[in-house]
């Protein structure tokens, strides 16, 4: 698909024109804020206009190579080098309001060693009363200009006209909308991003040893023997008690990050929760399994820094393990686990033959004689008694998919129990073969 990357320095308005490109704004996409240097990693959306189908990439702010002044900043420069080099067209995004500043010039004199085509657009143009702010920005050294607001739509449509201009006759890719969404989940560091980097083979997500690193939540396409999967990695999910009354502009961006990670659960089809192999499952595990278990996804488990657990104790850890996911994780029984390293990337590519598994009974339908039969078999002429009620069970029916959806038909709906629930449960899982994916059952009273 074609592919616009865009560039600048720290705020300029990338975020806030990445999101208004895809229509996102609702979504909350892009992390956007006054404070400069928010948008730490590379973010990708896709834009529809009209018939026309383009892939975005919204960059974390531009340092030139001698004022990165840190490890972080230096592998945000790393990542847009990246970034670029998947570029079909490059949008160099100035900022109207400040004006045009040295580090312009420098990043303009960058971007042309490339040898990419580049758009120069000037942002925070909201009118035409401040058209003329543009004119000290030919010192660039281009003949071409394009004022628009990102934040108020002013001129955008003409900015989105250059880049149709600019797209091929024919895309034959299949749109990342289309394939299978997986979200990375999990504490702060405990080591998503290294996970997603170690599956793509590139430094795809900034990785540090600093907890919060990843504050966005990023999407990129991970191909494995011909299959395309596309790779969430969100923000370390923290307590929502953790934030104060009196919010921060730094606690503002942590908390806004922690309703992103909810998000791409809710558009993930399965998220895989990274755990410490070195601390065990704590509270805040468990709260996220919830979360996933709640929204009916599927689930795999990723005991991750198992390079960490000496190698004479790796088979007790192991059951230790095998008896804390039983204990704690109960709820979500259905889920697999492993044990992997992202630093070593041992065991990581066992987790696709997986996915398939779950996205397969994910997606499963098993006829309504079908189920008749395992209940005429299991429940037929069955009468429990519940607090006092008779319980009777007539049939079962599945009405939905992703996640597989039963309703059960039963005489006194209030002598259901969640035990009852369970049973018939298991007997599916048993006599369909749903071994991974989570399963919704509704009981409703026959008239």
């Amino acid at each position: 698909m074609f592919t616009v990357v865009i560039v600048g320095r720290p705020n300029a308005g990338k975020s806030t024109l990445f999101n208004r490109m895809i229509k996102s704004d609702d979504k909350i996409k892009a992390i956007t804020d006054k404070l400069p240097g928010v948008t730490r990693d590379i973010n990708y959306g896709v834009a529809k206009w009209e018939d026309k189908t383009f892939t975005v990439v919204d960059t974390g702010g531009f340092f030139p190579e001698q004022k990165a002044e840190n490890i972080i900043q230096k592998q945000m420069l790393e990542q847009i080098e990246i970034a670029i080099s998947e570029a079909d067209l490059i949008i160099h995004l100035l900022d109207g309001k400040e004006g045009l500043v040295p580090d312009d010039i420098e990043t303009a004199r960058w971007l042309r060693q490339t040898e990419k085509e580049i758009l120069w657009v000037v942002n925070k143009i909201d009118d035409p009363s401040k058209l003329s702010r543009i004119y000290e920005f030919y010192s660039i050294g281009t003949e071409q200009l394009i004022p628009i607001s990102a934040l108020t739509g002013y001129g955008f449509e003409e900015l989105i006209e250059k880049i149709i201009e600019r797209l091929p006759l024919t895309q034959s890719l299949k749109s990342e909308e289309e394939l299978p969404k997986i979200a990375i989940v999990g504490r702060p560091n405990v080591g998503k991003s290294t996970i997603i980097n170690a599956l793509l083979g590139k430094k795809r997500m900034i990785v540090s040893p600093l907890p919060g690193t990843t504050r966005d939540a990023i999407d990129a396409v991970c191909t494995y023997y011909g299959k395309k999967y596309l790779l969430i990695d969100t923000a370390g999910i923290k307590r929502l008690s953790y934030y104060k009354r009196e919010i921060s502009q730094q606690v503002y961006v942590e908390k806004l990050s922690y309703f992103k990670a909810l998000r791409s659960i809710e558009r993930a089809d399965i998220a895989v929760l990274v755990v410490d192999a070195t601390e065990g499952i704590v509270n805040q595990d468990q709260k996220i399994a919830c979360i996933v278990a709640e929204q009916k996804k599927g689930l795999i488990i990723l005991i991750n820094k198992w390079d960490l657990i000496p190698q004479d104790e790796r088979d007790r850890k192991a059951k230790i393990f095998a008896e804390e996911i039983r204990r704690k994780l109960w709820f979500v029984d259905y889920a697999p686990y492993l044990t992997v390293s992202a630093t070593n990337k041992t065991r990581l590519t066992k987790i696709f033959p997986i996915i398939d598994q779950i996205l397969e009974e994910y997606a499963k339908r098993v006829s309504t004689s079908e189920l008749n039969k395992l209940f005429n078999q299991k429940l037929k002429d069955v009468v429990l008694s519940s607090g006092g009620k008779e319980l009777k069970f007539y049939y079962i029916t599945q009405v939905d998919v992703e996640p597989p959806t039963f309703v059960v038909f039963v005489n006194d709906k209030s002598a259901v129990k969640q035990h009852h629930i369970k049973f018939i449960e298991k007997l599916l899982r048993e006599t369909f073969n749903f071994e991974f994916s989570p399963i919704s059952i509704k009981v409703k009273q026959r008239k």
